[in-house]
């Protein structure tokens, strides 16, 4: 099945201007923090693995500090398109509520094996460990989401650059 697939079936999109789902482009790794009001305020975090945006969905918004944990809930999907999605998801819609851009930009994969070669981020993510230098306007820093108690459950950990710099 298409990963697409979940997003699609959710979404009439002769209602809402969220972007279908397309084949985008593959080069370059971005992310993006929306801000979402939608029945409760959250923060969707997405990052691009592939031709498609991984999403999670952070009560709380990303961690300021190192010694900050947040939960992230692994959600559907997105379309690399929604990376540049604001406004409103109509009412009766999946998600409906106001989506906001809190920042934006790209990402190196910083996940090395025992040997210093990368991990690729397919395999991060199947792993359940993913480690990521944000490089947004507002956000930059060394970030972590972790696989914990079951699929859907990451935590999602600002990284010590000096601590990540030391384990190196």
């Amino acid at each position: 099945m298409n990963s697409l697939e979940k997003y699609k079936k959710r979404r009439d999109f002769k209602k809402t201007k969220e972007p279908g789902p397309k084949t985008g482009k593959t080069d370059g790794k971005i992310f993006v923090l929306q801000k979402h009001s939608a029945t409760h305020l959250h923060f969707d975090f997405r990052i691009q693995i592939g031709k498609v945006l991984k999403s999670w969905a952070v009560p709380k918004g990303l961690p300021k500090t190192s010694n900050v944990k947040r939960l992230a809930i692994l959600t559907e999907d997105h379309p690399l398109e929604y990376a540049n999605f604001e406004g409103t998801i109509p009412e009766g819609e999946y998600g409906a509520g106001f989506v906001e851009i809190v920042d934006r930009g790209s990402f190196d994969n910083i996940k090395k094996d025992k040997d210093g070669k990368e991990i690729s981020l397919n395999k991060c993510f199947k792993n359940g460990t993913i480690e990521i230098f944000l490089h947004g306007k507002k956000i930059n820093g060394i970030y972590a989401l972790i696989k914990f108690k079951d699929d859907k459950s990451w935590l999602l950990i600002k990284v010590n650059k000096n601590k990540y710099e030391r384990k190196i």
